[in-house]
């Protein structure tokens, strides 16, 4: 009752509240609902309420900490005004919502519930990382990930294609080199563009923009603690947590002394030289995939296996074409100790790896150490436990419902901090947004998270929709698919030189449901581009013969998806001889 602007005790079969949540529900008035009939307490709640209310009777309604009554309680007050005179009376708060981080998600929740008239304010504090480094309001994606990392993907693809250009007759003499300090310059000031363009943005829409850490310090309340250490109190009607996460160290002598993560290395002063990364996943992949193709000497340090959790058929053919461009894989191995050897910039560093499957041990010196092992939920120390917001132990993460909202009914959450859910920016901003026209707008409109695109932006870039290949056949049984794929050759690595039988595209049909596309993989280049068009295909209910009846255009490599014959369990031949 104290929590919510509106409560409602119900039972889901009682036509006089269905009534009562028809009328908040035209007036576009969120309400929190409990079914009495459908909570094992249910019979001792409404013991509670009757003592306090004097009501026996469903639905009993509270409105901003009031006693309504009844159904008939309420109509009468909705026709006397009493019912919009007490939803107006909302001034226990000073805000209608929080937001506690301005990142990609919180930042799209809170710009939406402002153009829906609400006030808003978002908190947004970067923790500098053990190296010193920080970064302005837009959060990962912006400055420390996706942004830069694309950029300077980019800048690794202008070197390949330097050396194809030659065969396409472009003759250069002098030696070309890449300038590692011009780049950076370059990618920071289009981040500070945004950084500013977002501050802009939330002016423009009157959200209130605080550069400090969030806490809750009790219900509805939290204390914003700003880098001189001064302390402010904010109370609000509800709350987004949209934190984020942030790159996890190993826990051994010298790694938060002496490495850097993503957090680090975009905004880098100095080229990082001889370069070890440590993990396995898309951020060691991408950023030792990069750092490769502008001319350094990588080497990358796997535990187990590539790319967990994506299809592992292409996470192998991914780290096989890295290997043949280049960049060295150690595997079976993670560091024990990272001790410098001499500062400067870059230094020093050496490192002692054990083996996984052994006692054997190595050591190796390298100019710097790039941690991507994995990424923490930022929960721990925002005061949770003080308002009771259930926490996964283990992870950090934050379960919820459908609606996003936590076991706290005035907190919801976005992003990368939700369990069970994808960790992509476009995500984020989705749920964002819906979130706020849900609860300031009246719309029943749910973020949806099946078939959501992505793509893994390695030296040859791999888009995915859909299943793995593992996942669809736990989900689905082996003998109820069908995949077919093919190694494909793009027309402009032809002249170029460049391998034919590399690219590979494979699609995972459902042989029961009309073979229907449940898997959707591309190793090639532009795969990004590729995965988005045939994502919104797989939206609408793609099937293997709508892509067969498809005409191509050609010459692309997305049209290899219209000509796809050849299946797995044919075991036929799928290289390519000719374009």
């Amino acid at each position: 009752i104290k929590g919510n602007r509106v409560m409602i005790f119900s039972k889901s079969y009682c036509p006089h509240s269905a009534r009562v949540k028809d009328l908040f529900s035209s007036l576009g008035v969120e309400c929190n609902i409990l079914e009495l009939d459908q909570v094992d307490d249910g019979a001792n709640v409404q013991e509670v309420l009757s003592e306090i209310t004097n009501q026996r009777t469903v639905p009993n309604i509270f409105v901003n900490k009031v006693h309504m009554g009844g159904c008939d309680r309420t109509f009468q007050a909705h026709q006397s005004g009493l019912l919009q005179k007490l939803l107006q009376e909302d001034s226990a708060y000073e805000y209608d919502l929080i937001v506690i981080g301005g990142g990609s998600g919180g930042l799209a929740c809170a710009q939406e519930a402002a153009i829906l008239g609400k006030k808003v304010m978002v908190l947004d504090f970067v923790v500098p990382t053990p190296q010193g480094t920080s970064w302005g309001l837009g959060g990962t994606c912006v400055n420390v990930g996706c942004v830069p990392k694309k950029l300077m993907h980019q800048a690794a693809l202008l070197g390949q294609e330097l050396k194809d250009a030659r065969k396409f007759g472009w003759e250069y003499s002098h030696q070309v080199k890449h300038n590692w300090e011009t780049m950076i310059e370059a990618i920071q000031n289009h981040i500070g563009s945004l950084n500013w363009g977002y501050r802009l943005s939330l002016r423009e829409k009157a959200v209130t923009y605080v550069n400090s850490y969030g806490e809750f310090v009790e219900h509805h309340k939290i204390k914003a603690t700003n880098r001189k250490g001064q302390e402010t109190y904010y109370t609000a009607r509800k709350f987004v947590l949209a934190t984020g996460q942030r790159p996890r160290y190993l826990g051994i002598p010298g790694d938060k002394e002496y490495c850097i993560t993503s957090d680090d290395l975009f905004s880098l002063p100095y080229c990082p030289g001889k370069t070890l990364v440590v993990g396995a996943s898309y951020v060691a992949l991408e950023c030792g995939g990069f750092l490769a193709g502008i001319g350094l000497d990588v080497t990358i340090m796997v535990r187990s296996i590539l790319l967990r959790g994506f299809d592992q058929e292409m996470a192998e053919k991914v780290g096989s074409y890295m290997e043949q461009h280049g960049v060295k894989f150690l595997r079976k191995f993670v560091p024990v100790m990272v001790q410098q050897l001499e500062k400067g910039s870059p230094g020093k560093l050496k490192v002692v790896a054990k083996s996984t499957e052994g006692p054997e041990t190595i050591e190796e010196i390298y100019n710097t150490v790039l941690l991507a092992i994995g990424r923490a939920s930022c929960t721990r120390k925002i005061g949770l436990e003080k308002i009771g917001v259930k926490v996964n132990e283990k992870s950090g993460k934050i379960p919820v419902n459908d609606v996003e909202q936590t076991n706290v009914p005035y907190v919801y959450a976005v992003g990368d901090i939700l369990e069970g859910k994808l960790e992509l920016t476009p995500i984020a901003i989705q749920a964002g947004k819906l979130l706020a026209r849900r609860l300031f707008a009246g719309s029943l409109e749910k973020c949806d998270y099946v078939n959501v695109p992505t793509t893994v932006f390695t030296p040859l870039e791999y888009g995915w929709c859909g299943l793995s290949e593992e996942k669809a056949i736990e989900v689905h049984r082996k003998e109820n698919l069908e995949v077919y794929h093919t190694f494909f050759w793009p027309l402009e690595w032809t002249v170029a030189g460049r391998d034919n039988n590399t690219c590979y595209a494979k699609i995972i049909c459902n042989k029961f449901d009309n073979d229907r596309v449940i898997g959707f993989h591309i190793l090639g280049p532009n795969a990004g581009e590729i995965t988005q068009g045939f994502a919104a295909a797989m939206k609408c209910g793609l099937t293997k013969q709508q892509l067969d009846d498809t005409i191509g255009i050609h010459p692309t490599c997305g049209e290899v998806f219209t000509t796809l014959e050849i299946t797995k369990s044919s075991g036929l031949d799928i290289t390519q001889k000719g374009c």
